[in-house]
């Protein structure tokens, strides 16, 4: 799909040394005009950022003319189809060229943006990505990373998977293994990660038959792979200083992370309750006002926005789809640091003869390759090649 002329950038592309940001801005709850608030909050924070905007330019235009900053960094792809959240990926794949999704994914492949972000159809989003970007050699099972606020010093755990693919067994599990290392060592600055295993009791003995077969492979491919093992964990410790990488399932990681936010937004409706309840009591809350906001921002599930596809041949960041502007920044803003650190190549590179079988040397990479993904992509047209 041919990118048409810029809105108020040169055809030659973004300004030297900017990162170019490919943004779906078609997908999501809030619509259009919510993911353009984000992009202006991420631009007034970096001005190393331009984004690539896919979607109906009537629709995208109007918004563009009132930012006028914004617009000088932004270029707009048309598409004139949206990939709605309940549609099927089989039929995104067969007929979705015409949407912003498809569109989005395209600008990686041919190299015009480093990284994509979308608020859209998960389930899509994976499909798409798999076929225009196709994953990097070795990778067998999808993997969905997020970060989780934690109590380690880099204020950030990794749990993957947490919705690619509600089935893993254990070779699976070793891969999430090698690839959230990887990400905790490339996006955490981690030159040793700790890799847990989420069950349902710490004793070896513990959990399905799978999870104890993969506990054993991964303690065999930790020294290797250049991680620490530290055996199974349990809920308590997603947020924990134990830890620094959970690896569990994709049904699993997604029931715990929407209850983790779940229950992050009902403590700030409970504080902001109590805190209202009585004229002491907001006086209390005034008294403790920069306190309180800081515990806010800390659980606040908008800050940590955006699951990053692994093991593809391009970075892909999925946000969630009721983002607000705060959380399309955020998502935006990971997407970012990720493109400007050069994670994909060092991925790539670490991935690079270590798979499938015995973990070599640091195989920390992703997938995004459910059994779903692949039927859809064999089923339609091949495309012309990797990115």
């Amino acid at each position: 799909m041919p990118i048409e002329q810029p809105v108020a950038m040169s055809d030659t592309g973004s300004p030297a040394g900017h990162v170019v940001v490919s943004v779906d801005a078609m997908g999501g709850d809030q619509g259009p005009a919510v993911v353009v608030a984000g992009l202006v909050l991420s631009a007034e924070k970096n001005p190393d950022i331009a984004f690539l905007l896919h979607g109906d330019r009537a629709v995208l235009e109007p918004l563009l003319r009132k930012r006028p900053q914004l617009a000088a960094r932004c270029r707009i792809v048309h598409a004139a189809a949206t990939v709605t959240m309940d549609a099927k990926p089989s039929q995104v794949v067969r007929h979705g060229q015409d949407t912003s999704m498809w569109s989005a994914l395209e600008s990686v492949r041919s190299g015009e943006a480093t990284v994509a972000v979308s608020c859209g159809n998960t389930g899509a989003l994976m499909a798409l990505a798999m076929l225009r970007l196709r994953k990097l050699p070795g990778v067998n099972r999808p993997a969905i990373a997020c970060l989780w606020p934690s109590r380690n010093p880099q204020g950030f755990n990794v749990m993957l998977d947490v919705g690619a693919d509600v089935r893993a067994d254990a070779e699976d599990l070793l891969q999430y293994a090698l690839m959230g290392a990887s990400y905790a060592r490339n996006g955490l600055e981690l030159a040793r990660p700790r890799v847990g295993l989420l069950n349902v009791g710490t004793e070896e003995h513990k959990g399905r038959a799978e999870l104890r077969a993969a506990a054993e492979l991964i303690g065999e491919g930790a020294g290797p792979a250049q991680f620490d093992f530290v055996g199974f964990v349990e809920g308590g410790d997603i947020p924990s200083e134990r830890v620094d990488v959970i690896v569990t399932d994709g049904f699993t990681g997604n029931i715990a992370l929407k209850t983790g936010e779940g229950t992050a937004a009902l403590i700030r409706d409970f504080l902001g309750e109590a805190f209202r309840k009585s004229l002491f009591a907001r006086f209390a809350a005034l008294l403790a006002l920069t306190s309180l906001r800081r515990l806010q921002k800390r659980i606040d599930p908008r800050r940590v926005n955006g699951g990053v596809f692994l093991g593809l041949n391009g970075t892909v960041v999925k946000s969630h789809g009721s983002a607000d502007a705060t959380g399309v920044s955020a998502a935006v803003k990971l997407a970012f640091r990720l493109a400007q650190s050069g994670f994909q190549e060092r991925l790539a590179q670490r991935m690079a003869g270590s798979m499938p079988a015995q973990p070599a040397a640091d195989p920390a990479d992703g997938a995004v390759a459910s059994p779903v993904a692949a039927d859809l992509a064999a089923a339609a047209p091949r495309p012309g090649g990797a990115a």
